[in-house]
């Protein structure tokens, strides 16, 4: 492989990390005391000309953990009734099992390291996974315990907007505030914002680097 294909592989893009989306919907703010109600998580390729896309997508309504505080005010706003037995919500254990097991094919298959959240406003998204991880017992978490991508952040400097709805708009993408707050619509709507992100970056011919010699990896940690 050529050095440029090889800069163009997704290991070589973000250091060895592999980007997964998630979006996460709440009964509150506090991820050790608040329920978990729902969760996405979309996974991302490279193509071979450098390009980023989305790939996999896995979502599930969540059941309460047992004692967990279920505030109103964040139940009308998100409009999820956890009592409504459509939901066909599985337990914290089974949703992210799932989701750990995807992101661990593609880390793999995609030569990287470990996995990275990318999220909007990612602290909470991150707390809210890495809480429900801990209560279910998984032990083999493929995330990063505190490093995120977070596309406020990044829409705030290349778009001038951290909304998500006005960040998306501003990219040239469509946004219907009508499935807003639903985690599976708001994953794939960041999933696709991240996407637009990079490849714009690329196309501004901000990627590959001229990388510096004199910077070796443990520097960069």
């Amino acid at each position: 492989m050529s050095e440029s294909n090889d800069l163009n592989a997704l290991h070589q893009r973000f250091r060895g990390f592999y980007p997964v989306v998630i979006d996460v919907e709440t009964a509150g703010f506090n991820a050790k005391t608040d329920a978990l109600l729902e969760i996405a998580a979309t996974t991302l390729k490279m193509d071979e000309d450098g390009w980023l896309h989305r790939d996999e997508t896995l979502h599930f309504h969540v059941e309460p953990f047992e004692g967990a505080i279920l505030n109103p005010d964040a139940l009308a706003f998100t409009g999820i009734d956890p009592s409504n037995p459509l939901r066909g919500a599985v337990s914290e254990y089974e949703a992210l099992h799932a989701i750990f097991k995807m992101v661990r094919k593609g880390t793999k298959d995609s030569h990287c390291n470990r996995a990275i959240i990318v999220a909007h406003n990612a602290t909470f998204d991150h707390g809210f996974l890495m809480a429900a991880a801990e209560r279910a017992g998984l032990k083999r978490n493929p995330f990063h315990p505190f490093a995120t991508f977070d596309t406020a952040a990044l829409s705030g400097l290349v778009l001038g907007q951290t909304v998500l709805a006005k960040a998306c708009k501003a990219a040239g993408m469509d946004f219907d505030s009508t499935q807003a707050h639903s985690a599976l619509y708001d994953t794939e709507q960041t999933a696709t914002l991240f996407c637009e992100l990079v490849n714009r970056w690329k196309r501004l011919g901000g990627w590959p680097v001229a990388f510096n010699d004199d910077v070796s990896e443990d520097d960069a940690e």
